[in-house]
Order: structure tokens, then sequence, then C-alpha cells
């Protein structure tokens, strides 16, 4: 009976309360913001991942006799070319669809590689403690001291503008947000109950970890990663404007903002559509992320 009650106390704290999750994705449906935040999102990511047949035309085609045609409700506009052409006559209406499977996809992409690296941290950090917490947290300390542009930058100039690059180097440079909160909800964790009873009946580190500390903290994993595909976006961006992005060989939203300011003053829409995208594009993925937040927020009724 002794070595009952602790497994069924263990069980119980590790597991969330009934209908707590659709309480939550409820407030979530409700809210309209988060609506509003998910319809863009839903469309953004339908264009990207259907963008070889949604987009009206080939992304990398030029055509020179249709060079700065401007967008179809202004005088001079072209029904085939609805968002204009750029200063070759590329479509772009193409290159922004296109450019929206680029920017999801680096952002994404070194979101996960910030997850798995940081939450890794986090949770050895903070379930540890000790010397292993005091490595740790100087490494993130020291990493923060750093501005990630700036080191974003120094790594591609190393290693060379890719799309690998881009992804690793932003994964590489945004896990320690990941380790500190973690670890804060680790360290809070690790003295309740239901882990020393885990503990007392010998359950070994590992399972503790993955079994009931790792599932405590994905509310506040799933907010942060929302979040950070929307800075991750803005990076990527601000590295391919500063021509040390992808490269040359996809479009991408931030490039086509940098060939296009030359042009801003006779051709508007070749700098503005494609900063639009990234407004709204950022801005839905953050009503969604803080949205989803106070949805999973224990202490909301």
């Amino acid at each position: 009976m002794a070595v009952t009650m602790p497994r069924e106390a263990v069980a119980y704290e590790a597991s969330a309360p009934a209908g707590s999750g659709s309480r939550a994705w409820r407030r979530f449906a409700l809210n309209p913001a988060a609506l509003a935040g998910s319809l863009i999102l839903l469309v953004v990511v339908g264009a990207a991942l259907a963008a070889p047949w949604v987009a009206p035309h080939d992304p990398a085609k030029q055509t020179l006799l249709r060079r700065f045609t401007p967008p179809v409700w202004q005088a001079g506009g072209n029904a085939a070319y609805p968002l204009g052409t750029d200063q070759v006559g590329r479509d772009v209406l193409s290159r922004v669809i296109h450019g929206a499977r680029i920017s999801l996809l680096v952002g994404v992409s070194a979101v996960i590689v910030s997850l798995v690296v940081g939450v890794t941290a986090g949770l050895v950090s903070g379930f540890l403690g000790g010397k292993v917490d005091t490595v740790i947290g100087t490494v993130v300390d020291v990493t923060l001291s750093f501005p990630q542009i700036l080191l974003a930058l120094a790594f591609v100039a190393a290693l060379g503008p890719s799309l690998i690059t881009i992804i690793v180097v932003l994964g590489l440079t945004g896990w320690e947000r990941y380790t500190r909160v973690v670890r804060a909800e680790v360290m809070a964790l690790r003295e309740k109950e239901f882990i020393e009873a885990a503990r007392a009946i010998g359950v070994g580190r590992l399972r503790i970890i993955f079994r009931h500390v790792l599932p405590n903290t994905v509310s506040s994993i799933v907010v942060m990663s929302t979040l950070q595909v929307a800075q991750a976006i803005l990076a990527e961006a601000a590295l391919s404007f500063l021509g040390v992005g992808s490269g040359r060989a996809y479009p991408t939203w931030g490039q086509m903002i940098s060939l296009g300011r030359d042009f801003v003053t006779v051709a508007w829409w070749l700098p503005t559509l494609p900063g639009l995208a990234i407004l709204l594009t950022v801005l839905a993925i953050n009503l969604v992320g803080d949205r989803l937040r106070d949805a999973l927020d224990p202490r909301a009724t």
C-alpha cells in the first residue's frame, strides 16, 4: 500500500485536469484576434505550400517588355500581373508567394533547432543544478550579451550564404531563451510532491524528466515557439535585406525589399508589397502566440 499511493500521486499530478485542454482551446477559438491571426496564417501557409500551383508565373522568369508594370488597380496595370512586375519584368505576386515558402521554412526550421538545443539545456540545467547549472547559465549569459543579428552576420560571413546556413545560424542564436524559461519552470517543478514521490519509488532521472517534468512545461514551450517563429522570419528578412541571406537562388521577402528600394520613387510596389507580406505574417503569428498564451494560462477562467 505504501508503494501504491506514491504511484497514484505521480500519475495524478503529472496529468492535466480533465477538460482543461478543451477549455483552453475554447477560449482560443472564441477570441476574435486569435481567429483573425489564424485565418491570415492559413492563407499564408496554404499559399506557400501550393506555391507552384497558385503562383501565376515563374518567379524567376524575366520579361523586360513588362518591366515596372504597375499593380492592376493603377493606370497601366495588367490583369496578368495583379501586383505588377519588378525592374526586370518578374511577377511580384509570384515572387511574394514563393518568398512565403522560404520565410516559413526558415522560421519553423530555425525554431526547431533552437527548441531542441534550448529545451535540452534547460531541462538538464534546472533538474541537475549545481555546477552544471552554473556552466549552462554562464554560456546563456554570454550568448545573450551579443546581438543576435551580429552573431548571425558573423556566422554567415564565415560559412557563406545558403538556406541551410541561415536555418542553423538562426537556430543556434535563439536557443538561450528556451533554456532560461524551461530552467525556471523545472526548478519550480523539481521540488513538487509528485517529483519527490517519483524519486521515493526509485524512478530514474531520465524518466522523471521526460515523463513528469517535460509535459508540465509544454504550454510555455508552445507559446514561446510560436512567437520565436515571427522573430526568425524578421531575422531572415533582415539578413536577406543586407545581402547575406539564403542567396540568389530563392526569392525572399527581404531580398525583394533590398532590390526594390532603389526604385521606390518610380515603382513603390517593389519594396512595399513584400514589406506588407512580412508585416501581416508576423502580426498574425504574434496574435496567435499572444492569444495562445492567454488561453493556456492556468489562472485564466
